[in-house]
Formats: C-alpha cells, sequence, structure tokens
C-alpha cells in the first residue's frame, strides 16, 4: 500500500476518537524547534584563542567529520534542516562569533560579530536563540563567574550577559521573531560548601545588574537555566531550580527546564503542568540523561512522550519554547541532529493524536481501568503511518531514507574534512 493509503486507513482509525489527523499536521508545522549549534562542533566554537572544554561539560568521541569552520557549521545545519519536516530555529553560544581573526574578548561580543548567521539565517528563513558562554575560559577556570568573589571577574561575566541580551535583541528585530537569550552558568563547588547563601546572594546580585539593561521584550526574552550538579560541582550547584524558579516567578523571566538538570530520578515532564499554573512561558532544553546529565541524542523514550503529552494536552504549544540540547561525537554529528529533531517531532505528533480531552474525562470520573486501557492502546495505534505521511507532504524523507543522505554527505563533504580539503 502507498502511503497515502495507509495514512487514510490510520485516519480512520484515530477518527473513531473524533481526532482530527489533518488539524494535527497542522499544528505541528506550527511547531518551530531550536536547534543547538554546538553539536555540530562539540561544542569548541571558533574563538581566537579558544580555551579546552570547561564547566563540567564533556563531549566523547571522534567521529570523523567535525565542522571546522563557521561556513561548514552552517554547511552541516543546512543538511541536517533539509532532513527535518518544518520550519525551525537555531541556537547559538557566543563562542560561535565570527571575528575575521580579530581576538575579541567575551565581554566586548557586538552583534556585528554574527552578521553572517544573521544573514544566513534571513537567507533559510531561520529564527535564532542565543546564549552567553560562561564556560571554556580562563576568567572560568575556578568554576566561578557570576557568582566570583572577586569583583572584577564578576563584572566580566555581567557585561557578558548584557552585550548577549543585546546581541538576541539584535537578532529579533533583524529576523522579525522573538529571540530567546538564555543564561546558564557552571558555579558551583566539587565539595559540601561551608556557605551556600553568599554565593546565591552573588548571583541574584548580579542577575539584577544583567537585566537592569532595557531590552525590548518584543525581540527578546530572557531565560535561567538551572542545574543540580554537574563535573567539578557535585556537591553544590548555585543556580538550582528553586533559586532560578523563584528568581524567574519575581522578575518576570523564563525558567529554563534542561531535563538532564535535575536528579537522576526526577522527570521535567511532571514539572511541567505545575510551572505552566504560574509563567505565561515556558522554555526547554530536550536532552536524554544516561545515568547523569550526559546529554545523549534525544530518542522516542517514555520521558519524551509524556514532555509532548504535558504540552499537547495543556494547550502549552504556543506558551513553551522548545530547544535541544545534546552533543555526540560518537557518531555522524549531521545524524544526531536529525535523529534527534525528528524524535521531538514524533513526540509532539503522538500527543496531538491522543484522544486527550476523552482520557481527563476519565480520570475525572474515576474510571482508571478505561483510562490506563486506552493510554496504552494508543501507544501501538498506526501513528507512524501519519508520520511518513507528513514527511512526504513537507518534502523530507520518508522513514530511515534519510540515512543514505547523510552518508552519501559524509563521503562527499565530511571524509574530506579530515583530508585537510576545503568545502566551504
Amino acid at each position: 500500500m502507498s502511503i497515502k493509503q495507509n495514512f487514510e486507513m490510520a485516519k480512520k482509525q484515530y477518527g473513531k476518537w473524533g481526532i482530527d489527523v489533518e488539524q494535527a499536521l497542522e499544528t505541528l508545522k506550527q511547531v518551530a524547534i531550536s536547534i543547538h549549534c554546538w553539536q555540530g562542533d562539540d561544542i569548541k566554537g571558533f574563538e581566537v584563542n579558544p580555551s579546552e572544554l570547561s564547566g563540567g561539560i564533556d563531549v566523547t568521541g571522534d567521529y570523523p567529520g567535525k565542522a571546522r569552520t563557521p561556513e561548514e557549521l552552517r554547511q552541516d545545519l543546512e543538511k541536517a534542516l533539509s532532513l527535518i519536516p518544518g520550519k525551525h530555529r537555531v541556537n547559538l553560544h557566543a563562542i560561535y562569533a565570527e571575528t575575521e581573526g580579530e581576538t575579541v574578548e567575551r565581554d566586548r561580543l557586538e552583534p556585528k560579530h554574527f552578521k553572517k548567521w544573521i544573514e544566513w539565517a534571513k537567507e533559510h528563513g531561520l529564527g535564532l536563540d542565543y546564549n552567553p558562554t560562561l564556560f571554556s575560559h580562563p576568567k572560568a577556570k575556578d568554576g566561578l563567574t557570576l557568582t566570583h568573589p572577586d569583583p572584577t571577574i564578576r563584572q566580566f561575566w555581567i557585561d557578558h550577559c548584557i552585550n548577549s541580551r543585546k546581541i538576541g535583541e539584535h537578532f529579533g528585530k533583524e529576523l522579525g521573531t522573538t529571540t530567546l537569550t538564555n543564561i546558564w552558568i557552571p558555579d558551583g563547588y566539587k565539595d559540601i560548601p561551608s556557605d551556600r547563601l553568599t554565593p546565591r546572594k552573588r548571583l541574584k546580585e548580579s542577575l539584577d545588574e544583567i537585566f537592569s539593561v532595557d531590552v525590548d521584550s518584543r525581540y527578546n526574552l530572557d531565560a535561567v537555566e538551572s542545574k543540580v550538579f554537574g563535573i567539578g560541582s557535585e556537591s553544590y550547584v548555585v543556580g538550582s531550580h528553586e533559586f532560578y524558579m523563584g528568581y524567574a516567578l519575581k522578575n518576570d523571566k523564563l525558567c529554563l527546564l534542561d531535563t538532564g538538570h535535575f536528579h537522576p530520578t526526577e522527570t521535567v515532564s511532571n514539572k511541567i503542568s505545575s510551572m505552566l499554573l504560574f509563567n505565561e512561558k515556558l522554555a526547554l532544553h530536550v536532552s536524554r540523561p544516561v545515568r547523569w546529565d550526559s546529554d545523549h541524542v534525544v530518542t522516542l523514550d517514555d520521558e519524551l512522550r509524556e514532555i509532548a503529552l504535558e504540552l499537547v494536552r495543556n494547550d502549552a504549544l504556543d506558551r513553551t519554547i522548545i530547544g535541544l540540547d545534546f552533543f555526540d561525537a560518537s557518531i555522524n554529528r549531521v545524524a544526531a541532529w536529525t535523529i534527534g529533531t525528528r524524535n521531538m517531532l514524533k513526540s509532539l505528533l503522538y500527543a496531538l493524536l491522543m484522544p486527550n480531552d476523552y482520557l481527563k474525562q476519565l480520570q475525572e470520573e474515576g474510571d482508571f481501568t478505561r483510562r490506563l486501557a486506552l493510554m496504552e492502546e494508543f501507544k501501538t495505534y498506526p501513528f507512524g503511518q501519519v508520520w511518513d505521511y507528513y514527511c512526504q507532504q513537507m518534502g523530507v524523507p520518508v522513514q530511515e531514507e534519510w540515512l543514505s543522505d547523510i552518508f552519501s554527505y559524509e563521503s562527499d563533504v565530511l571524509s574530506k574534512r579530515e583530508e585537510g580539503v576545503s568545502v566551504g
């Protein structure tokens, strides 16, 4: 049977439950995933004098073909985007500035250093999101930035974050779509601290100074991102979830939830409904932790489906900024983007094809038998046939067909990078 015929059969099956499959696909088309640029080069960036990766972050693997230049990174992103249905966004870190060989400290970065990214985004109809980079730098070598006891070091990072918000605002103005500028810091201690409060006071004061600078919220939204622990900060992280949740609520900022930044037994899906009650908007970094914040490529697992279900059944898609955050150098990096982003979209389609209102009704009525039975049965409903049709309609490869594109690209482009051949 053809993809179209399979789709029509699936429509009938879902239609028995009053599910409008065509409307589900229209809704999915409107979802823009913010795809993180740093998967393509293992978070190295393009600074003139780069520092070793630090801040409790680690990338493992040495698969050939890593992007070495901004042109190569954009080329790789274009390939990935050509295999992913829909129109999406790209998320940049400050270390991806292009300074034309000039050493520009992070607290002196300006919109002009991202001119080529903006031109590229305009050419491809993409939005851009942004992050100050508070790691992999001599002034962060002891694991402290916005909470550093030295006021001169602290001010350096404050100024970097202020400039980052201005860069985000410029992106929004130029591209006509609001930029999310997200602040994450690695600050913390390896062993048990003797004073937890003072560093958090300094963090609050630093954030207050950063956000005291007026930036137009029509073009830039501010987010703060927590973490429970990291390499070198196993016992204490200054920017905890409780700290940022309180700060965001009090100061009208977005509280960004990273799926890898909590205790291994916590799930972000269980937090979303509570956050939605008290926040106008929510931001996510979707990753896949394996035992810790290991940032594996996103798979279509139970937690990803639950995150999507929470967003869909609570009518929160238009209130949530969905970004990805994983980095795997053990597999083809372009394939990693493709797998992870397609899985995020698959999970949303799965959620859109659930009889969510009826399942809510069953819970209210206390009919837990029927609720559980239907939730399980729908796991094997033909959502894959709907996904195949969606990919075909959006002009991207169906099922595993995209792999042939990936390996052709690897042969024609990525493999030549290891030989030193320019492929800009």
